[in-house]
């Protein structure tokens, strides 16, 4: 006697509910994306309660404004995917924006000569920096916070606590030109957040740089030099903040010592709620950008929606421990996965 057996169905069989949740669950699984949503949700806010936020003229604002500490943050970017953080870029910019302006208009000589000595300035301040950290032993909370005071007082040493002014018509007529009806800073932003992206994920550096976050002892058993890659971010950084500094000196057309004033916080802040990683190892230039665009548009949001300016600084201050506590979140996610 045969008995045919019925071969029963597979239970695991996929339906198209089931593939559609799979596809959210991976779309959502995207750091990016986890960013954009509450991005548009800001967005849409504002709008509804004020469609003036959309108009091109408050957009084009709230672009040009972004791309002063755009530029800083792209470089922050990197050097906490490295695994250490500068907190003196803010000053770093303003002490930019002094050296260049000062050799310009006390010094006399050629803008590409005080273009130059900023970008210089930068680049010193972030020699001393990743010497103080990596070679001194000191932590780089410490030796940056020491810095921010050291630049700040040098430029208000150079500068005597005034503006420097008159500019040259040159750094005027670039600063307030509108290429594509924007800014040259929000373009220079643009062509710099492009050549970081294809730094970080097409080069051996942008490798060497999550390695070196993710974990140094296996980095060294690479042969990679932890502190040789994080010197490289401390100075790139430092040469990102002048140049920040520079381009809003050029916008405002004067040398003012306060450019640069609590952009530090407003730089980490906006980087980390993108997803890059207080602890190094993680985090892309897209997120930082949309990190930073949410920054933008909920301080800019308040303004146009008449609430009192001092509410931004609240608001930056919430942000900033929220962008934390995801942080760790996540990093405990990720332990607890392992």
């Amino acid at each position: 006697m045969t008995e045919t057996l019925a071969k029963p169905e597979s239970s695991s069989k996929s339906t198209p509910a089931s593939g559609v949740k799979t596809f959210f669950r991976r779309l959502l699984g995207i750091p990016e994306v986890g960013v954009l949503i509450p991005l548009l949700g800001f967005v849409l806010i504002f709008y509804l309660v004020n469609p003036v936020f959309l108009s091109p003229a408050s957009v084009t604002t709230m672009l040009r404004s972004m791309s002063f500490i755009g530029v800083i943050a792209l470089g922050q970017t990197l050097l906490l995917i490295s695994g250490a953080f500068d907190l003196s870029v803010g000053s770093t910019a303003g002490l930019g924006a002094i050296v260049c302006s000062y050799v310009m208009v006390k010094m006399n000589l050629p803008i590409p000569i005080a273009v130059l000595a900023g970008l210089g300035t930068g680049a010193l301040v972030g020699l001393v920096n990743s010497f103080s950290v990596l070679k001194l032993g000191v932590p780089a909370f410490i030796a940056t916070l020491g810095m921010l005071y050291i630049a700040k007082g040098i430029t208000f040493l150079i500068s005597k606590g005034y503006t420097i002014y008159p500019l040259p018509q040159a750094v005027k007529t670039f600063g307030t030109a509108e290429p594509f009806s924007t800014s040259w800073s929000f373009v220079f932003f643009i062509i710099l957040a492009v050549i970081a992206h294809i730094v970080l994920s097409k080069t051996s550096f942008g490798r060497k740089l999550y390695v070196v976050g993710g974990n140094q002892e296996v980095a060294r058993l690479a042969g990679i030099s932890p502190a040789r890659i994080q010197m490289t971010g401390f100075i790139l950084v430092g040469c990102l903040a002048a140049l920040g500094g520079m381009l809003l000196m050029s916008r405002i057309v004067t040398g003012n010592p306060t450019i640069g004033l609590g952009w530090e916080l407003n730089v980490i802040a906006g980087v980390v709620i993108g997803g890059v990683s207080l602890f190094g190892g993680s985090g892309s230039i897209l997120g930082a950008v949309l990190g930073l665009l949410i920054m933008q548009v909920v301080t800019s949001g308040l303004v146009i929606t008449g609430v009192d300016p001092y509410w931004q600084t609240v608001a930056v201050g919430v942000i900033m421990i929220t962008a934390v506590a995801i942080d760790i979140l996540r990093r405990k996610s990720k332990i607890a996965a392992s």
